[in-house]
């Protein structure tokens, strides 16, 4: 066995070992405050170098507002964890929509007047932005769309939903193709169905299409069938098999148009229009003639008002905020003039339109632009839109479109693909029916590569 060592031969043996440990600390303590004395300036340049880049990054992506709404729509999903496995179901409409690629490029082109206005609710609502892509599957961003199960506007609400939310709907305005009124309709109704459905959205957007009911009961069959019951393991009607599928396809193109050839035109991020005040009825096309406003950009802002006149609907307009100031002051102008109290008049057996309109001092074409007439055919018991009394109106009739000898400007337009009559008018300065009257041979239907005729001012 190895002996123990003595009792002092051990201490001498620790205090030799302390005393070459403090010798070891104090050289180590001495020369770190050495190397750091010495060397400043490369100490404060390092410590520049390392506060510099990440601050610089964090201040841009703070103050960094997007100049592309649609890049605001892509920085508020958040439905994309849907994406993240192979999803049969939504690669199918992916494929569909890469393939009718024009069809969502128009879309998206038409949501320009709508786009930023909708995107401030949903925000307002804490709502995923994948909801502004909804009006593309609804209505393609139109918002006199009609559907076969008498759906209208931008979000297709169908008669009885309008109503339970609200949306007035008479023989002069329609609700539910009220631009602002629809939207906080369409964000009530799916908020009350998400939380119906415990915070699924999935299972609210399918719901919004098929019906909560719908929805309600193929939770409740899985139940019995002890089966899952989110939405991808119910059984629900095709339409609304699809309906989700589409939504998250149209996100993933959102996120990489160009690897799909899907183009979404930039919209700027600013509001398009201004909700202004009315102070009386106005006919619309008389108010356009009065601004710079064409008759169908006013119409397509106010789709509400079926016959061209601010009755039954809230006393205001959208405008253009670039037309606001010309607008405001045509407004006041027409302020000024007496009010026109409108009513109405009910066909009745020996009517036609020569008699009528004599009897309220219109002429023949007054009366049918005043109730978008296109044929002289009268039916009993039908509604017209009538002054209340025998005053001459005809100032409110549509003013005639100058005719190409008074035009200043003669061009030819090259149809190119996305085009569509609305947008060509409105980046012209002129009406739908200027073009159409214009080109009587074009049809509807334009194609890439047809030539237009158009007169500018």
């Amino acid at each position: 066995m190895p002996q123990q060592p003595s009792k002092s031969h051990v201490w001498d043996s620790a205090q030799r070992s302390c005393q070459r440990l403090s010798l070891t600390a104090i050289m180590l303590l001495l020369g770190a405050c050495q190397s750091f004395q010495s060397q400043p300036e490369r100490s404060a340049l390092d410590t520049d170098l390392r506060l510099q880049e990440p601050v610089s990054e964090v201040v841009l992506e703070d103050d960094s507002t997007p100049e592309d709404l649609w890049q605001r729509v892509r920085d508020g999903l958040q439905l994309q964890d849907e994406l993240t496995d192979a999803n049969p179901r939504i690669e199918q409409q992916r494929l569909w929509y890469v393939s009718n690629s024009r069809a969502i490029s128009a879309a998206a082109e038409r949501s320009q007047p709508y786009l930023y206005f909708i995107i401030e609710q949903l925000e307002a609502n804490d709502m995923p932005l994948e909801l502004a892509l909804l009006p593309i599957i609804e209505s393609s961003y139109n918002p006199y769309a009609y559907s076969r199960s008498h759906a209208s506007g931008l979000w297709q609400f169908i008669p009885s939903t309008g109503r339970n939310f609200n949306l007035k709907q008479t023989q002069w305005y329609d609700g539910r193709r009220d631009v602002t009124a629809s939207t906080q309709a369409a964000i009530s109704y799916l908020k009350r169905l998400q939380s119906m459905f415990n915070g699924d959205w999935l299972l609210a957007l399918a719901a919004y299409n098929a019906g909560e009911g719908t929805v309600g009961r193929a939770i409740a069959r899985n139940q019995q069938r002890g089966l899952p019951t989110d939405y991808w393991n119910l059984q629900l009607p095709g339409e609304t098999m699809n309906y989700v599928p589409k939504l998250l396809a149209l996100s993933e193109l959102l996120m990489s148009p160009a690897a799909y050839g899907v183009s979404f035109t930039p919209v700027a991020n600013e509001p398009y229009f201004e909700v202004v005040k009315l102070k009386q009825q106005v006919n619309l096309t008389k108010l356009a003639s009065l601004s710079e406003i064409s008759e169908d950009e006013l119409k397509q802002l106010n789709p509400a008002f079926k016959k061209n006149i601010t009755l039954d609907g809230p006393k205001e307009l959208l405008i253009p905020v670039d037309k606001l100031e010309d607008f405001t002051l045509s407004l006041a102008s027409l302020d000024k003039q007496p009010a026109s109290a409108w009513g109405q008049y009910k066909v009745r057996s020996g009517d036609n339109l020569s008699a009528i309109a004599n009897r309220y001092s219109l002429s023949v074409s007054s009366l049918k632009e005043l109730n978008n007439l296109r044929s002289n055919n009268l039916r009993i018991g039908q509604t017209l839109v009538v002054p209340d009394s025998a005053t001459n109106v005809a100032s409110v009739a549509k003013q005639a479109s100058p005719s190409p000898a008074n035009q200043q400007n003669h061009k030819r337009y090259t149809v190119r693909r996305g085009d569509n009559l609305w947008q060509i008018a409105r980046n012209h300065g002129v009406s739908v029916k200027d073009i159409q009257r214009w080109n009587p041979r074009s049809g509807k239907a334009l194609k890439p590569g047809q030539l237009l005729t158009l007169y500018t001012r």
